[in-house]
C-alpha cells in the first residue's frame, strides 16, 4: 500500500447480493490515478478457476465479472488490491512477496491495498486460512499475465523477439543487447494499457524464488509495536457521535416495557427507536454511557433450565440424524477380534473469541449513499447487509476496513456495522458503535460445546481392530481418520454452524472449528488405546500410519523434543497429538507438571512441526505457529462460559481466564520442507493439536483421563479422584 492509503481491509454467506467492482468503474479510477497497467482477474472467472482448480473452492457463488488485481504505475512501483484484510494472520506481507516474486519486482516497489469495496475485487471472507492457499495463486498468475503483457510491449518499443527478453527488478532488456531495455513504468506511461496473453505464461518454478521463502519483517509491524495502527475505534469524522444500545440481559429475554423519558431530557443526547433497536447518542462515549443508565426497561426472561453443566445432554438428546464422513470395512466385525475394548465420551465447552479489540463500526449516511468503517472479516457481506437494511443499491455503500485487532472467526458476524448503519440514517449523523467488553462476550458467536463419543478396540496384536467414531455438534472437519484401521465409521451430528433451536445462543466459527475438538478426543483415546496395548504412544501411532506427511511431521517433532521409548502412563508428562488442518499436516509434543494436590497443570515445553508446503515468510509462518500454541492453551486449560437461563456468566477478563504470559511454555516450532507443494495454511493448524497434546501428557504425568475440555484444577482433581 502507499503511505497515504493504509487501508488494510461469520464466515460469509456467499449468497448475498454482489457488488463486485465493474471493469469501467475499475478503469476510471485507474485514470484518476494516471493510468498503468492493469491486469484482471477475478476469483469467479471460469477461465482463472481452470487454470487453478479447486476442490470445493466456493463453487458457482462467486460474481464473474473481472475485476483488477493489481496496477503497475509510472514510478514503476506496484500497487495489489485484494479484498482479504490484515488481522494479524500477515497476508499483508506475503501476497507482496508473491506478487514480487512472479513479477520480477523489489520486494519493497510493491503496495498493498485491502479490504475496501470500492477499491477491491470481491472476496467471500478472511477465514478459514484460505488466504494464501487459495486466494494467493491469482495473485500470482495476475503478476504472471502482467510480466507477460510487458513483454509484448517491450518487444514492440525494443523491436525484438519475445523471446529474447529478460525481465529483473522492474526493467525488461535484450540478452543479446543488455542496454537496450526500458523500465515497467516506462512502458505505461501516461496511459491506461489494457491486454491480456492469448496463451498464459508458466509460474515461476519453486526452485529459482528469491523472495518467497524468505523471511521479511510484517509490514504491519511497526505502526502495531508503536501504537501508530489505526483501528476502526480511531476514526474520528466531523459532528460524530457515539451509540450505546439498549441490550437485554439474557439471550432470550423479551423486552416488556421501555422508558427512555430521562435521557431523553438529557442534554446532547438524542434517542432513537427503529423497530427493535433503541439507542442514545451523545458526542462523548461517556455521556452515550450516562444515558443508557438512565433508561428504564423490564424484561421477561427465560427459563430453559440450560446452563454449562447441563448443556451436554441437551445436545445429545436433540442430536439429528448423523452424516457419515468417512468410513471402511464394518466396525460391527471388527469388534469381534478386539481383545480390548475402550468406550469414551468427552466434553468440549462452549469457547468465545476474546479478541482484544471488541467489535466496531464507524458510518456516515448521506442522502442514498453509505460509508461504513467496521471491524469485520467479511467487508463485502457487510457491504450487501448494509444496503439491503437501508435499501440501498449496494454499489452506493462502501466498507472499509482499517487493521483489525483480532478475529479468530468471531468478526465474520458484524452486527455492529448494521448498528451503525441504522442509527446513522435515523440520525444524520456520523455514528460510532464500539462495543463494551461486556457487550463483546455477550453477542459473541461461540466455538459451539460438543460431544465425541468413541468406542474403539485392539486386537491380540496391539493393532486398532475397529474404531466407531460420533461427533455432536462439533462438525466434521478434522474428524477424518488417517491411521490404518480396517474397520471404522466417522459420524457426524450436526455441524458447528448455527443450529436453530439447539444451542441457548449463537455459535459460529472459531478458529479450526471442530478440529480442535475432535483432534483432542481422538489423540487422547490413541493414548488409552496405547497404554492398554503396553505399547509408547509415538510407536503405536507410526505403526498405524502410512501417510509420509504425517510420519514426517510426527518423526520431525519427536526429533526436535527428544522423545524416547516409554509404555504410558509413563510419569514424565510427556504428551503427542497430531492432525491435519487446511491441508497442512501438524504434530505437536508437550511435556508437563501437574501439581495432584492443587490440579494446576504447568506446561513446561510444547513443540510443534508442521509441513504446510511451500512456505512464503518462514517467520510469519513461525510467528502464526506461536500465536496458535499460546491461544490453544486456552481453550485446553482455562476458557469455557459459564451461562444459565441465557445468562452469560462470563462478561470480561475477571472471570473468563485467557492465557497469561506467565503461562508461557518455552515454544519450538519446526518447519518440515516441502518446497514442491503448493503452499498451504498456516494460521490455524497449530491450535488443533493443543488440546490433544495437553489431554494426552496429563495422561501420561497421572494417568488421569482429562474426558472434558478445558482442564481446570477442578476437572484434573476429579479425575485424579476417579483414578483412585
Amino acid at each position: 500500500m502507499t503511505r497515504k492509503e493504509n487501508f488494510v481491509g461469520k464466515e460469509s454467506s456467499v449468497s448475498a447480493p454482489f457488488a463486485a467492482l465493474s471493469r469501467r468503474q475499475f478503469l476510471k479510477r485507474m485514470g484518476l490515478l494516471g493510468g498503468g497497467l492493469i491486469v484482471y482477474c477475478a476469483i469467479g472467472d471460469l477461465t482463472a478457476q481452470a487454470r487453478a482448480p479447486r476442490e470445493g473452492f466456493l463453487g458457482s457463488n462467486v460474481p464473474t465479472d473481472f475485476n483488477a488485481f493489481l496496477r503497475i504505475g509510472i514510478d514503476n512501483r506496484v500497487t495489489c488490491y485484494v479484498g482479504k484484510i490484515e488481522m494479524g494472520q500477515g497476508p499483508i506481507t506475503s501476497f507482496a512477496q508473491m506478487l514480487a516474486e512472479e513479477l520480477d519486482v523489489a520486494y519493497e516497489s510493491v503496495d498493498m491495498v485491502m479490504g475496501d469495496t470500492d477499491r477491491c475485487p470481491w472476496d467471500a471472507g478472511t477465514w478459514g486460512s484460505l488466504s494464501t492457499r487459495y486466494y494467493g495463486i491469482f495473485v500470482k498468475e495476475a503478476a504472471g499475465e502482467a510480466k507477460g503483457v510487458l513483454k509484448e510491449l517491450a518487444a514492440e518499443r525494443l523491436i525484438c523477439p519475445v523471446t529474447r527478453l529478460v525481465t529483473e527488478n522492474g526493467l525488461i532488456f535484450d540478452r543479446n543487447r543488455p542496454m537496450s531495455r526500458v523500465t515497467y513504468g516506462e512502458l505505461t506511461a501516461g496511459k491506461i494499457v489494457e491486454r491480456h496473453l492469448k496463451d498464459l505464461p508458466s509460474l515461476k518454478p519453486a526452485s529459482e524464488y528469491t523472495i518467497s521463502g524468505r523471511s521479511y519483517l510484517r509490514r504491519d509491524a511497526f505502526e502495531k509495536v508503536t501504537g501508530k495502527a489505526r483501528y476502526t475505534a480511531d476514526i474520528r469524522l466531523p459532528g460524530m457521535v457515539y451509540a450505546r444500545i439498549l441490550r437485554p440481559p439474557a439471550h432470550g429475554a423479551k423486552r416488556l416495557r421501555v422508558d427512555t423519558s430521562t435521557a431523553e431530557r438529557m442534554k446532547d443526547v438524542q434517542v432513537i427507536r427503529d423497530g427493535d433497536l433503541i439507542a442514545v447518542l451523545h458526542p462523548h462515549p461517556d455521556g452515550a454511557a450516562k444515558a443508557l443508565d438512565s433508561i428504564k426497561a423490564d424484561f421477561d426472561l427465560p427459563d430453559t433450565g440450560i446452563n454449562d453443566e447441563t448443556i451436554f445432554g441437551h445436545l445429545l438428546a436433540n442430536a439429528p440424524e448423523p452424516v457419515v464422513a468417512s468410513e471402511a470395512g464394518n466396525p460391527k466385525e471388527g469388534e469381534k477380534k478386539a481383545a480390548s475394548i475402550i468406550e469414551e465420551t468427552y466434553l468440549n465447552s462452549y469457547v468465545s473469541h476474546a479478541p482484544m479489540e471488541p467489535h466496531a463500526a464507524m458510518a456516515s449516511v448521506d442522502g442514498n449513499k453509505a460509508m461504513v468503517w467496521a471491524s469485520t472479516q467479511t467487508p463485502f457481506n457487510v457491504q450487501s447487509l448494509v444496503a439491503q437494511t437501508l435499501d440501498l443499491p449496494v454499489e452506493n455503500v462502501r466498507v472499509m476496513v482499517p487493521f483489525v485487532g483480532g478475529g479468530f472467526g468471531g468478526k465474520s458476524a458484524s452486527a455492529q456495522a448494521i448498528e451503525a448503519a441504522r442509527l446513522a440514517k435515523h440520525s444524520g449523523k456520523p455514528v460510532m458503535v464500539n462495543w463494551t467488553r461486556e457487550e463483546e462476550f455477550f453477542f459473541d458467536t461461540f466455538r459451539p460445546a460438543a460431544v465425541v463419543k468413541i468406542r474403539s478396540g485392539i486386537d491380540g496384536a496391539g493393532r486398532i481392530s475397529f474404531w466407531d467414531y460420533h461427533v455432536y455438534f462439533a462438525g466434521k472437519r478434522g474428524c477424518q481418520n488417517f491411521y490404518e484401521i480396517p474397520h471404522h465409521r466417522e459420524a457426524v451430528y450436526g455441524e458447528w454452524r448455527i443450529e436453530p433451536g439447539i444451542h441457548p445462543f449463537a455459535v459460529g466459527p472459531w478458529r479450526a472449528p471442530a478440529a480442535n475438538t475432535n483432534i483432542y478426543a481422538r489423540d487422547l483415546q490413541m493414548n488409552i488405546m496405547a497404554s492398554l496395548a503396553g505399547k509408547d504412544p509415538l510407536e503405536f501411532r507410526l505403526s498405524h500410519l502410512k501417510d509420509k506427511r504425517m510420519r514426517g511431521v510426527l518423526t520431525a517433532a519427536a526429533k526436535q523434543f527428544g522423545w524416547t521409548s516409554s509404555k504410558t502412563p509413563s510419569g514424565r508428562g510427556y504428551g503427542i497429538s497430531c492432525g491435519i488442518d487446511a491441508e497442512t499436516y501438524v504434530a505437536s509434543m508437550a511435556e508437563v507438571e501437574v501439581d495432584r494436590s492443587s490440579g494446576m497443570i504447568e506446561v513446561k515445553r510444547v513443540v510443534c512441526a508442521q509441513d504446510m508446503g511451500q512456505v512464503v515468510n518462514p517467520q510469519g509462518a513461525v510467528i502464526q505457529m506461536e500465536g496458535c500454541i499460546t491461544m490453544g492453551l486456552g481453550y485446553a486449560l482455562s476458557e469455557e462460559v459459564h451461562f444459565s437461563n441465557g445468562r452469560l456468566l462470563d462478561v470480561n477478563f475477571d472471570t473468563y481466564d485467557i492465557p497469561r504470559f506467565s503461562w508461557l511454555p518455552k515454544i519450538e516450532t519446526v518447519i518440515v520442507p516441502n518446497p514442491t507443494l503448493a503452499p498451504k495454511g498456516g494460521g490455524e493448524p497449530a491450535i488443533v493439536c493443543m488440546g490433544g497434546v495437553l489431554a494426552t501428557a496429563v495422561y501420561d504425568a497421572t494417568g488421569a483421563k482429562m474426558r472434558q475440555l478445558p482442564m481446570t484444577p477442578q476437572r484434573v482433581k476429579s479425575a485424579l479422584e476417579k483414578r483412585g
